[in-house]
């Protein structure tokens, strides 16, 4: 039995840049703070923003719950002014007041026989 050859062993390499960076060391250090500052200022104006945002909404719904309780009010205002409403025409409409209206101010009376004719 013939063996198989065995794999290459694997190589590992290291490749370094061609160049050597020029600068020096503080500068790269330098961009890395101010990359690191214009992140956090910029996530602290998102964080201010959503905060902001928070408080006026909870704001509309403060105000639209004053303007729910004036409108409940009002409804139960107008309900009441219905129901006077209503008694007030039914008083209107009672024939013993239009009885009376018509005899004092207008100054009728009963008919007399013959003076109603029933239509059938």
């Amino acid at each position: 039995m013939s063996r198989a050859a065995a794999p290459a062993p694997r190589v590992l390499t290291v490749r370094r840049p061609l160049v050597r960076p020029s600068g020096d060391p503080r500068r790269l250090l330098r961009a890395m703070r101010g990359l690191l500052v214009r992140r956090v200022l910029v996530l602290g104006a998102a964080l201010l923003a959503l905060c902001m945002l928070k408080v006026w909404l909870r704001l509309e719904v403060v105000n639209l719950g004053y303007e729910l309780s004036a409108a409940r009010q009002m409804q139960l205002r107008l309900e009441h002014d219905r129901q006077e409403l209503e008694v007030e025409v039914a008083t209107l409409h009672d024939r013993r007041r239009l009885e009376e209206i018509a005899r004092k101010r207008l100054g009728m009376t009963d008919p007399h026989k013959g003076q109603v004719v029933e239509l059938r």
